[in-house]
This record gives structure tokens, C-alpha cells and sequence, in this order.
């Protein structure tokens, strides 16, 4: 039986930050870099490119959309700037995903 609606207590903070992460990786690419950067930690935007096949300037914008968002971390090492996860947990969104059986 279902709850009176005055007995159902809806966090809207927390929905708001899950929407808030779900939109900041909800592209192909952008959840390819995280799984690429989940194996293998401080990549550069070239490395990323060439493994991912993709132009730079594509990366870029991802890397720099998700590094705005709290996702990624960068730091710079002479002219190189590697890039990491700031936030790992964001892997088991993408184990999670992986799992669901949607239509598509």
C-alpha cells in the first residue's frame, strides 16, 4: 500500500545533485574518458586523443567541461597537463549503468 503523500519525504537537494553529475557525463566520450582515466590515472589530453581516437580540441572541451563540474583534476608537469579523477566514485555510476537493461 502506498504511503499517505504527506508521509513521502523527497530530498529535492540530493536529486538535484545527481542530475547535476548525470548531466556533466552524459556523453559517450565524456564516459569514455572516465573509464580510460578509471584504468589508467594521469593521462595527458594527447594520450586520451590517441587512445580514444578523437581530436584534441574535442577532448579538450570534454576535459575542461568535466574538470569545471568537480570530475576531473589536472595538474601541469612542464608543457603537459595530465588529467585524473577527482571524484573515483563516479566509476560505480558507470559499473551501475553497464548493468541496466533499458531499451535503446
Amino acid at each position: 500500500m502506498l504511503a499517505e503523500a504527506n508521509d513521502i519525504k523527497i530530498n529535492k537537494e540530493k536529486y538535484e545533485k545527481a542530475a547535476y553529475i548525470l548531466k556533466a557525463v552524459a556523453h559517450p566520450t565524456r564516459l569514455a574518458i572516465i573509464q580510460l582515466l578509471e584504468i589508467q590515472d594521469n593521462l595527458t589530453v594527447n594520450e586520451i586523443c590517441e587512445t580514444l581516437e578523437c581530436e584534441q580540441s574535442l577532448i579538450s572541451h570534454h576535459l575542461i567541461n568535466m574538470k569545471l563540474r568537480g570530475i576531473l583534476k589536472s595538474h601541469k608537469d612542464g608543457l603537459n597537463v595530465y588529467y585524473s579523477l577527482k571524484q573515483r566514485e563516479i566509476t560505480k555510476l558507470l559499473s551501475c549503468i553497464e548493468n541496466c537493461e533499458c531499451n535503446m
